[in-house]
């Protein structure tokens, strides 16, 4: 994998000169509740599919540990409130044998069907063992799957799906790396991951997939999902999942891209199986405004807001307008389609090191909240990922909130950085024309919504920037306080699927924090 390379086979001095690039170089005061010590690879799931239905519900969490052999189980049996330990789950395959340990990218999953002999409710663990040669360097790496019958307390060695070769040091580098675990309707059992094998036929690093019948204990021939040639581009860390439409979706991350190294690209497929030419990047995830989230992604599919939900991706870092620290989540109500849109993050992860915030789990609560949990780097050890820590938050978040900075900007219309903001930014738009914010806005029905819009004068004069809904101007919404500003708020008739918002400054400069919708009034019958 990219950066768990540059992690783990640079040297310091390398690594202090990589992170000011990464915009990762200072450590911010981190927010969220601290569950364990953990350098990273938060993994998820919540139980639907026991057989015993009180068992339904528990929450149960894999990471990594620096420098430990085995992958660590926490359980909560309150949506997610609280946690305790289960278990330390260790190598199966190599027992006894000096070197070898059972240690990065766990992925957790459960069984919504039978796979193989494997019964729906299976809890299974996929992770990287890796094995030191006679030096004590890194010299294997076997991505494993592990099985568990009762509810993660104990585990048995399953399968490998795929086995590498090398140190990450090292040019000739023959590792693999993140593998994740999807059960297509059929029940076979489809496992990603990222490859470095190919070196020799022009691809740097690629990702693929095989496919098992019996329950992950043998694997089908690899077929290549996203593969660049010309011994460069390194797609990887692949997270795939279904969609209410029977598509499935994966996001990766595209590092040493031809236009923004590391951006988040994402890719379709009917079956879970065929996702295209593998030449094929697939497309970039971007708002309007031009942050993009960078590396490590996860994404998730929540039943809110509509019929078609809404997809989060969360990310080690952004580019663009992005915060560095990738302490946002971006999210589009669209299936995909469209731009995207960015919200503040439950935990506030500090960075100051890379691994900070590789993969975040993401999980909808039952009272709404989304409940995230990622790793941060803590003040005491800034810049070391052993001294990393597992921090976990739940909140509210408003999935029709659309900030200004993640607006298309045109004429004199600027971003300023501003953490006392929604998402950390605002738009100062020029007076009358000559600043604008459009936002390309879907709704998933025709209707009228109520909309406000928060700002405040640029200056002392008073400011009343002009909103207009598909180019037709709508009267002046009314103003009301919202602490040290205001609140334009109105209501606007939308059309079902993509609408247009724009915002044009007033007889005034203005600073503008965002523009949300709320729920359409229902439609009479006739």
């Amino acid at each position: 994998m990219t950066f768990k390379s540059i992690l783990f086979g640079c040297s310091a001095a390398f690594l202090a000169a990589l992170m000011p690039l990464l915009g990762a170089a200072r450590a911010e005061t981190a927010e969220g509740t601290k569950l364990a010590d953990g350098m990273g690879y938060v993994s998820l799931v919540r139980l639907e599919h026991q057989e015993v239905k009180a068992k339904n519900g528990l929450v149960m969490i894999a990471f990594e540990l620096p420098r430990l052999d085995g992958i660590p189980l926490y359980q909560s049996s309150d949506d997610g409130t609280s946690w305790t330990y289960v278990t330390l789950v260790k190598d199966g395959e190599f027992t006894g044998r000096a070197g070898c340990r059972l240690r990065w990218q766990p992925n957790l999953i459960e069984l919504p069907r039978d796979s193989g002999p494997l019964k729906r409710g299976t809890l299974l663990l996929s992770a990287n063992t890796t094995c030191d040669d006679s030096e004590h360097r890194l010299a294997e790496e076997h991505l494993q799957v592990y099985v568990s019958t009762d509810l993660g307390h104990s585990w048995s060695y399953r399968g490998t799906i795929v086995d590498g070769m090398g140190n990450p040091e090292e040019k000739d580098n023959h590792g693999v790396w993140e593998p994740n675990l999807v059960i297509l309707p059929d029940g076979r059992m489809v496992a990603y991951y990222s490859s470095e094998d190919h070196k020799k036929d022009g691809f740097n690093q690629l990702l693929a997939h095989k496919v098992s019948t019996d329950g992950g204990v043998t694997w089908s021939e690899e077929v290549y999902d996203s593969a660049v040639p010309g011994g460069v581009e390194r797609p990887g860390m692949a997270a795939v999942i279904s969609l209410p439409d029977g598509r499935y979706a994966y996001t990766y991350e595209d590092i040493d891209g031809p236009r923004n190294n590391g951006q988040v690209h994402t890719k379709f497929s009917r079956d879970g199986l065929d996702w295209g030419a593998p030449a094929d990047r697939g497309w970039p995830i971007a708002t309007m405004g031009g942050a993009w989230p960078a590396a490590c992604p996860q994404i998730n599919w929540f039943p809110i807001g509509g019929p078609n939900g809404v997809l989060v991706v969360s990310a080690e870092r952004a580019g663009g307008s992005g915060d560095p620290g990738g302490r946002s989540l971006y999210w589009n109500n669209d299936l995909g389609r469209g731009p995207w849109w960015e919200i503040r993050a439950p935990v506030q992860k500090a960075t100051g090191n890379i691994a900070a915030g590789w993969t975040q789990a993401l999980m909808l609560k039952r009272d709404g909240r989304l409940l995230h949990i990622t790793s941060s780097s803590t003040s005491a050890h800034p810049e070391n990922a052993d001294g990393n820590e597992i921090l976990y938050a739940a909140a509210p978040l408003s999935f029709s909130r659309y900030e200004a900075e993640d607006a298309a900007r045109s004429g004199s219309a600027a971003y300023i950085r501003d953490d006392r903001m929604s998402n950390r930014g605002r738009v100062r738009l020029a007076s009358g024309e000559m600043g604008r914010l459009d936002f390309d806005i879907y709704v998933p029905q025709a209707g009228t919504y109520p909309v406000s819009v928060r700002y405040t004068p640029a200056t002392l004069s008073p400011a009343e920037p002009n909103l207009s809904v598909n180019g037709a101007r709508i009267a002046p919404l009314v103003e009301q306080p919202s602490g040290d500003w205001l609140l334009m708020t109105g209501r606007i008739k939308l059309t079902a699927g993509s609408n247009r918002i724009s915002i044009t400054g007033g007889k005034n400069s203005a600073d503008v924090d965002y523009l949300e919708l709320g729920t359409p009034a229902p439609q009479r019958k006739r």
